[in-house]
């Protein structure tokens, strides 16, 4: 990171722990502080629900407790789509929230248009804070043109859930999917006419996973043009393709988000016996598999060429444009949210990455990892983890590419090179 000059930190006693009392014996109202004074207000807006939502609302109100400084109210905003046009419309209007979640991808997008922060001056005026703590392996997403724009916060991976259940009946090993070639094969052991072998949604996380996993790249290094519909591309949707005709892969339609859930629901259900999600659900996923009474494990995607898997979720970032009082309140907000302790509960809590190292260290961490060791396989993959691709226009790259996809698995007679073709001369337009 380049160095810049230190700016002076304003209001270093804004966070204290303890707070003089006031001493007239009067009440204490939600905007004040112990002595009266008005507290700092900001707005902090999130994506998802379940645990994920759970778990926001929960280390809000923990820091709300911790301090009589600030006082956060926490929304939820939908999906990351949803939440990044919400947050779009918001700066447009002139009230946007002062603390926000970035889908990784879009980082730049934000950073470039002017809606996000530069944080670079707020790391290095502050002592407390240590980047080398967060994972490597996450920090690729953060950065735009060498200057800071988010903190890892809820960090993951993709990875494969299975029935393990299904697994033992059929005689099958776990252990045995190490490649696609592996992957196909135990997928068609596993389908009968009661389930199929996995289903998926067209969710291009899994994509870019495919792709990296043959050998190529969803765009050039400039990010002046896409390169999905290169030769490892093609590799990768012809597999889906070929495994979708075969019967043994089901593929939802709908929109991502229900297509998602659909596959989710096959899963639990037990039509399909294997399913690709984040490793964001874990704990929601073990908690249906007891549920609906079979034994739920995780394993690594399966590699090709390569062992390659995207990493994904959000990193924390602070709106542009707030007062130096606001600015200061935000960081000491972001601070405590992507802190060690937090960051170690929010990784039991949901199942995302510990996305500090420190955090990984934790007895809290470590002891959950031997009762579920479900848990650790995302973190013993984050190895081969790699950043998205942070071009300005991906987000509306990945619904062309989407839509594509989808046209070939509906209409047989298009080839996956033709779909990809067809995707790539309208993303191009899009990021040119």
């Amino acid at each position: 990171m380049k160095k810049k000059r230190v700016l002076p930190l304003i209001l270093t006693a804004m966070i204290s722990l303890t707070a003089c009392s006031s001493g007239q014996g009067a009440e204490q109202t939600a905007g004040e502080t112990e002595a009266g004074e008005e507290k700092v207000e900001l707005t902090y807006w999130y994506a998802w629900g379940d645990k994920i939502g759970e778990n926001n609302e929960n280390l809000v109100q923990q820091f709300n407790e911790s301090q009589d400084k600030v006082h956060v109210t926490a929304e939820f905003q939908g999906t990351y789509d949803e939440l990044h046009a919400k947050t779009q419309a918001a700066v447009a209007a002139k009230n946007p929230p002062e603390v926000t979640m970035n889908e990784i991808s879009a980082i730049e997008t934000f950073a470039k248009a002017g809606m996000t922060q530069d944080l670079t001056p707020f790391v290095e005026a502050d002592s407390e804070v240590n980047l080398d703590d967060f994972n490597p392996g996450l920090m690729g997403n953060s950065y735009v043109d060498e200057k800071l724009y988010g903190l890892p916060y809820l960090r993951s991976t993709p990875i494969m859930y299975v029935n393990k259940t299904i697994f033992e009946e059929a005689g099958i090993d776990l252990k045995n999917i190490v490649t696609w070639e592996d992957f196909a094969s135990v997928a068609k052991q596993l389908t009968t006419e009661e389930r199929v072998g996995i289903s998926m949604p067209i969710d291009i996380w899994f994509y870019e996973a495919f792709v990296a996993q043959a050998g190529g790249q969803m765009t050039n290094e400039e990010g002046t043009e896409v390169t999905f519909n290169d030769a490892p591309g093609v590799e990768a949707l012809s597999l889906w393709k070929s495994m979708h005709e075969e019967g043994t892969l089901r593929i939802p339609g709908g929109e991502p988000k229900a297509a998602a859930d659909q596959a989710r629901q096959d899963f639990v259900n037990g039509k399909s016996a294997m399913f690709f999600s984040s490793t964001a659900d874990l704990s929601l996923m073990l908690q249906l598999a007891e549920e609906n009474g079979f034994e739920l494990d995780t394993a690594m995607m399966p590699k090709h060429k390569e062992q390659k898997v995207p990493t994904g979720g959000a990193n924390l970032v602070m709106m542009a444009g707030l007062d130096e009082e606001k600015q200061q309140a935000a960081w000491e907000f972001i601070k405590f949210m992507t802190a060690t302790e937090q960051t170690a509960y929010a990784s039991e809590y949901t199942g995302y990455l510990p996305s500090r190292i420190s955090a990984q260290e934790t007895e809290k961490i470590q002891k959950l990892y031997q009762e579920k060791p479900q848990f650790e396989v995302a973190v013993e993959q984050l190895q081969y983890g790699n950043a998205r691709p942070m071009v300005e226009g991906y987000p509306e790259v990945v619904k062309i590419l989407v839509e594509e996809i989808q046209k070939m698995i509906l209409d047989p007679a298009i080839e996956p090179k033709e779909a990809l073709d067809a995707a790539s001369e309208r993303a191009n337009a899009v990021i040119k």
